[in-house]
């Protein structure tokens, strides 16, 4: 390079310097290494993290796709007149963030829509302990490639913070026995996923679907007896999930360079997050998650509506209902924080929030709700924060906008093979959607 093309160069770094707001310096400032929170492009497959057993290939990301949409292999409801009517994304909703659209996700059970699944009701023909429904809120499948130990209680999984543990893998939850296959966290989960919610794959059922040929370019290599099965199904849901990346959100861009991409109160609220509220301490991975186990003092699902849950209910304890340790009860594991405004709320574990600034109201108040979680399991996170009233909107700001991806339709297909309406195709979702 001559004399001329580097001064060249450094004048035009040092204008563009100039050119930063003082937000922007101090946000670059809070962040340090900015780049350890880049996440990656959804189609670089080699930076995406992925179990050993089941590498990410295009093709398993297309049949996921479909798979995670498609009613048609709902077809071991508890009653039979619910056959064909719910998918994974009933609980999952794209255009609520990939959350349910409601307080609690109702898969089998339940019927209705309304426009981000607000207005999903339990069947009155099925009783509480029938449908099938999470007992705890539940969470967003994106980003979830960062996640090591996958549920709230970060039970699936055999490797990373499940070493140790193996004596309770099936104990309390007989589907974590999965965890001695070593298949991945979430290989293994969605396994039991799809037992849970009453879907079945086999050759006969696969073919007669029409997806024998997306099954068989997904998994050339697998026997057939695993691959036109739950575990051939799993792999290539697991496959679709690890790529469902919000990298398109503003702060995803600011990082990559485009300061203009946040505005001054989403930045702002940046610096608070990384700097004086301390939210970094718990959300410091690439999806603004991390496998921190923290008792925040929120009530439980039951306490807010919750169905086939209550008082006794083992994800009441959190880690400690998993690990059966004194030291882990009530403690959750981090969530990622991209697109939870889509939709709204409510959050936490329990549901207790209705809005983000609620959340940011509570971790500022620093008063735990739950009586039952004892102060010396309180996470040291749960004091007060000093925020003012700015503050406070600055910070939801960010969480809401800034760390929204306006873009979540591209992992979600135009159709299904079956050609069945989705995220539901029970009659009263149909007319709530107006697909018929």
């Amino acid at each position: 390079m001559s004399i001329i093309a580097i001064i060249l160069a450094v004048f035009i770094l040092s204008c563009s310097h100039e050119t930063l707001s003082e937000t922007d310096k101090l946000l670059y400032q809070v962040i340090g290494d900015k780049s350890k929170f880049i996440l990656p492009d959804e189609t670089d497959y080699d930076a995406i993290p992925q179990s050993p057993v089941n590498p990410l290939t295009k093709d398993k990301i297309a049949l996921g796709k479909m798979l995670f949409f498609e009613p048609y292999f709902a077809n071991e409801p508890f009653r039979p007149e619910h056959k064909f009517t719910y998918t994974c994304s009933s609980c999952h909703v794209p255009d609520s963030g990939f959350r349910p659209g409601r307080m609690q996700g109702v898969a089998d059970g339940g019927y209705g829509f309304g426009h981000i699944g607000e207005s999903r009701l339990k069947s009155p023909f099925y009783g509480d302990k029938d449908i099938d429904a999470q007992g705890a809120r539940p969470l967003v499948t994106l980003n979830v490639a960062y996640v090591e130990n996958t549920m709230w209680n970060g039970s699936f999984g055999s490797d990373f913070h499940n070493v140790g543990t193996e004596q309770m893998w099936g104990i309390h939850d007989p589907g974590t026995a999965r965890n001695h296959e070593r298949l991945g966290a979430l290989e293994g989960q969605n396994i039991e996923g799809l037992i849970v919610h009453r879907m079945q794959y086999t050759k006969e059922i696969i073919e007669k679907g029409g997806y024998k040929d997306m099954f068989d370019k997904a998994f050339p290599d697998m026997p057939e007896s695993e691959r036109y099965s739950r575990k051939g199904a799993s792999f290539a849901i697991s496959a679709y999930l690890r790529q469902n990346i919000t990298n398109k959100a503003p702060f995803q861009l600011w990082l990559k360079g485009e300061e203009s991409a946040m505005t001054e109160q989403q930045k702002k609220g940046a610096v608070l997050f990384f700097g004086k509220a301390g939210c970094v301490g718990c959300h410091f991975e690439k999806n603004l998650g991390s496998m921190r186990f923290e008792a925040l003092g929120v009530d439980d699902l039951y306490e807010h509506g919750g169905l086939k849950t209550g008082p006794e209910d083992r994800r009441n304890m959190g880690r400690g209902g998993f690990t059966g340790k004194a030291e882990d009860m009530f403690k959750f594991r981090t969530p990622q924080l991209y697109n939870l405004g889509d939709g709204g709320g409510p959050y936490f574990h329990g549901g207790s929030k209705q809005t983000l600034e609620d959340v940011v109201r509570y971790f500022n108040n620093g008063v735990k709700e739950n009586q039952r979680v004892p102060d010396s399991h309180l996470s040291t996170f749960i004091k007060p924060l000093g925020l003012s009233e700015q503050e406070i909107k600055d910070l939801t700001e960010f969480l809401t906008q800034g760390l929204r991806d306006p873009d979540l339709k591209r992992y979600v297909p135009t159709r299904v093979l079956s050609g069945m309406c989705f995220p539901n195709n029970d009659s009263t979702s149909k007319i709530d959607m107006d697909c018929n």
